[in-house]
């Protein structure tokens, strides 16, 4: 059995394999080696996912590496329920993983203070509505941090809360998806358990409602992608 350290070795990157069936097969058969490519192939994406989503207030006691290594554990004591769970994507039965990491850690490091941020996650994986906002206000603005961006930071920080407001919860959680922790339109759409149309067509609308903020922000429309 692999070493769970492997896992999060950052020098494997450039030798990773990739997802094929008979790798996913090794896995249904229980060889935890195989488990371990497999999460390798997909870590940089789970990686994403954690860095979008973690409370700032945990910086100093974990990071998105001690998270990973624990949903890494848990993911081999799920092995057995690999082939069911993981049927239609491995990548969202690893994501389902993490997510759940990530809020068992959130209450054990940060406790009651946390459960405004981030309740119980639902039935398809997703955060609370204001998690989600905190944590798209937080990286939409995290680069105007100096001193000359200050009022510019101030002004769309009042825009972005308004925007965020006026959108239903799950228009923001596949902005939060589909930008962020860069899903695709199909993936997206089995996480939130809507068609790939409706996914599409809630992404297209979710920038539609922040495009007079969003244009303000270097970068951010140059990198959206279409429906």
């Amino acid at each position: 059995m692999n070493s769970p350290q492997k896992v999060i070795d950052r020098s494997v990157n450039d030798r990773l394999p990739s997802e094929t069936p008979e790798l996913v097969n090794r896995v249904i058969r229980g060889d935890t080696d195989a488990l371990s490519e497999l999460f390798n192939v997909h870590r940089a994406r789970l990686w994403r996912m954690v860095n979008f989503r973690m409370d700032p207030r945990l910086a100093g006691r974990i990071d998105a590496d001690d998270i990973l290594q624990e949903a890494w554990m848990r993911a081999i004591d799920r092995i057995d329920s690999f082939l069911v769970d993981a049927s239609r994507s491995t990548f969202i039965w690893f994501r389902m993983i993490v997510t759940q990491t990530m809020v068992d850690l959130h209450r054990r490091h940060v406790g009651a203070q946390k459960r405004s941020a981030a309740k119980e996650i639902s039935i398809h994986g997703g955060w609370s509505s204001q998690s989600t906002s905190v944590s798209l206000a937080r990286h939409l603005l995290g680069h105007l941090s100096s001193p000359s961006n200050a009022a510019i930071r101030a002004e769309l920080s009042s825009q972005l809360e308004t925007a965020l407001t006026t959108m239903s919860d799950i228009d923001r959680e596949v902005l939060a998806m589909r930008h962020f922790e860069e899903l695709t339109n199909s993936e997206t759409a089995q996480v939130l358990d809507m068609t790939e149309q409706a996914a599409s067509a809630r992404y297209v609308r979710a920038l539609s409602r922040l495009r007079h903020v969003l244009t303000a922000i270097p970068g951010f429309m140059d990198d959206a992608g279409g429906s």
